[in-house]
């Protein structure tokens, strides 16, 4: 029952650190500055996604801002 349970454990941990993290460029909106985050926004109040990429990387996501006119006129 152990092992079982240890095995468990370890296909859970192992699962969740797999998991794929995305990027995204988004713009708040009060200051109009650029940011990158690492969970998609579920509220446009505050911030918007600028673009429609989803970048896989945080490298990836710091040159595509630079590409996005609106962050790169502020």
């Amino acid at each position: 029952m152990r092992i079982a349970l240890a095995a468990a454990l370890a296909v859970a941990v192992s699962t969740s650190a797999f998991a794929q993290t995305e990027f995204y460029v988004v713009q708040d909106v009060k200051t109009k500055r650029c940011t990158i985050v690492d969970k998609k926004p579920t509220t446009t109040t505050e911030v918007t996604v600028v673009g429609n990429s989803v970048y896989k990387t945080r490298t990836e996501a710091e040159s595509g801002m630079k590409t996005v006119k609106v962050c790169t006129s502020n």
